[in-house]
């Protein structure tokens, strides 16, 4: 991509500015810029697209989202030794990169102002100590539809299997349910480990999610609540794992079968359990 945006090579920037990943902020960048581009394109056409992105760190994806067209990026970035990086990159780009340091788990997305009324999107190699929360967050949010338009974000194959997961499978759980509910979720492709640096441990996978329009009518909290509850226990059967919630007598009157696992169960019977709490 240098060549395509005229900026130095990522390996450079991270020499430069002594940004070695830290393990302590789940940082593992992705240095191939053919890469970070097809990340950036698995959100679909980015002109007149503002984007979110939490933990941008050297910006390999930063620079993929604003040389591929879109119109703002925000970056969420909780190192404050990469912002002198991510400012070269707003040098580069002027009125197009907004960063901001803080923390992605405490940040007001919906302060966030799209350009032009144009959609918004996130999209983002998550930090792996934080990823799984942020997306719970986004998909139990109180006002649907949310402020986003897709969410394109970058998991441990592991997480994204379970987000992705049906019911009866050994990957089905509490992130399964919550993404079922509220949006179709599909794995885009896989990233090898030696595409990072440092390289992880296992494979990563980048999962795209797109909010259904009218989800199944639930409280995100009590959702949670219930999955939480059922999956906790998972080999258990829900007359026990549910004790907590009700047990037998919320199971009655959702009309569930009170010796069935947690795996077996639909998205739509954990909302009708949801909706009864």
């Amino acid at each position: 991509m240098s060549s395509l945006d005229g900026l130095p090579p990522l390996r450079d920037v991270i020499a430069r500015h002594e940004l070695a990943a830290k393990k302590a902020l789940g940082q593992n960048f992705l240095l191939d810029l053919n890469l970070t581009q097809k990340v950036a394109r698995a959100s679909g056409p980015l002109e007149g697209v503002t984007v979110i992105e939490i933990g941008p760190g050297p910006g390999g994806l930063t620079r993929a989202l604003l040389a591929l067209g879109a119109s703002k990026v925000v970056a969420i970035e909780r190192d404050p030794r990469c912002l002198p990086a991510l400012a070269e990159i707003a040098d580069h780009y002027p009125g197009k990169l907004e960063v901001i340091e803080g923390d992605a788990l405490a940040f007001d997305y919906y302060s966030v102002q799209a350009t032009d009324t144009g959609p918004l999107r996130i999209v983002a190699n998550l930090p792996y100590n934080v990823g799984t929360q942020l997306l719970v967050n986004w998909l139990t949010g109180p006002i649907w539809p949310p402020f986003y338009e897709s969410l394109t974000l970058m998991f441990q194959r592991e997480v994204a299997l379970r987000i992705v997961a049906e019911p009866d499978g050994d990957a089905y759980g509490r992130l399964g349910v919550l993404a079922g509910w509220r949006t179709d979720a599909r794995i885009a492709f896989d990233i090898p480990p030696q595409a990072f640096t440092p390289p992880p441990k296992v494979t990563s996978s980048v999962v795209h999610l797109v909010p259904r329009p009218h989800p199944i009518p639930c409280d995100g909290d009590a959702l949670a609540r219930v999955t939480q509850a059922a999956f906790g226990q998972r080999r258990k059967m829900l007359r026990q794992s549910l004790k907590p919630l009700g047990g037998e007598a919320l199971l009655a009157k959702a009309e569930i079968e009170p010796t069935r696992r947690a795996e077996t169960l639909s998205v739509e019977e954990f909302c009708r359990l949801a909706r009864l709490l």
